[in-house]
């Protein structure tokens, strides 16, 4: 029986990679904190990337968008009070206008905006699939945080994304992909990033903090650990349901300093 002071939390899986990553993070954070064997009641529900691959290469977001509003209806039915999505570009979707969403989700990049804005970052590199790199997402969530962001040249867009679909979503690790990403952290350190965003739910699993040659922003893992948070009732629930997310508007500037006589 579900513990009822816990809230269920649905995983809105779209690749088996991430979403494993981030059903262990979530699961791992409970025994660390509740004991062991212990973690909220967790559904993961994935519809094979399979279905949603020629959408995504035609550019209907809109077709994605049923596909993952699917899983949603099954989370739902399953009793998950809320959803996230460890899939990043997959966010590209949810965030267009439709028909809102049965449960709450989550939202990723809210997440790790606030994450960079408490880490007091300044300019974040973004290193996910092209249709992240190349979408207003991450753009828009660290904007209205204060936070400038940049994304790597299109031949290093097109390094990380073959990377991406060729090798990390087939479970394909290799010291050469890491080799190659470290070389398109280190262009965005170059064009003055103080931190990379690893926003595609596979590439925490090639680019550690300790390879990495910027402090790292792990999208998956943050995601996932809020998660937890909402579930044992540390952290709001979520109201966002699919469409543009409500984001705080940017800080106001410091004041002048008043001038001495």
């Amino acid at each position: 029986m579900q513990n009822r002071d816990h809230r269920h939390l649905g995983i809105l899986a779209h690749s088996a990679e991430g979403a494993a990553l981030s059903f262990q993070t979530f699961c791992r954070e409970g025994f660390a904190r509740l004991g062991p064997h212990a973690h909220p009641d967790v559904t993961l529900d994935l519809i094979p990337l399979s279905r949603s691959m020629p959408h995504w290469e035609s550019g209907d977001y809109h077709a994605v968008r049923a596909i993952l509003r699917e899983s949603a209806d099954r989370l739902a039915a399953a009793g998950a009070d809320f959803f996230i999505c460890p899939d990043n570009t997959a966010h590209l979707a949810f965030e267009l206008d439709g028909d809102p969403y049965p449960i709450p989700g989550l939202h990723i990049a809210e997440v790790v905006a606030d994450e960079a804005a408490a880490r007091g970052h300044r300019k974040i590199g973004i290193l996910g699939t092209r249709f992240t790199m190349e979408g207003p997402v991450y753009p828009r969530a660290l904007a209205a945080r204060g936070i400038d962001s940049a994304a790597p040249d299109a031949a290093d867009r097109a390094t990380v994304d073959t990377i991406i679909f060729d090798e990390l979503v087939n479970g394909v690790f290799t010291d050469a992909g890491r080799a190659a990403y470290r070389r398109v952290i280190e262009h965005l350190a170059a064009a003055g990033c103080d931190a990379v965003a690893l926003v595609c739910t596979e590439i925490p699993l090639l680019v550690t903090p300790g390879t990495s040659p910027l402090p790292t922003l792990d999208s998956t893992r943050l995601q996932a650990r809020a998660a937890f948070e909402v579930a044992i009732n540390a952290r709001a629930l979520p109201t966002w349901r699919g469409g543009p997310p409500v984001t705080p508007p940017p800080p106001a500037p410091a004041p002048a300093p008043a001038l001495q006589n």
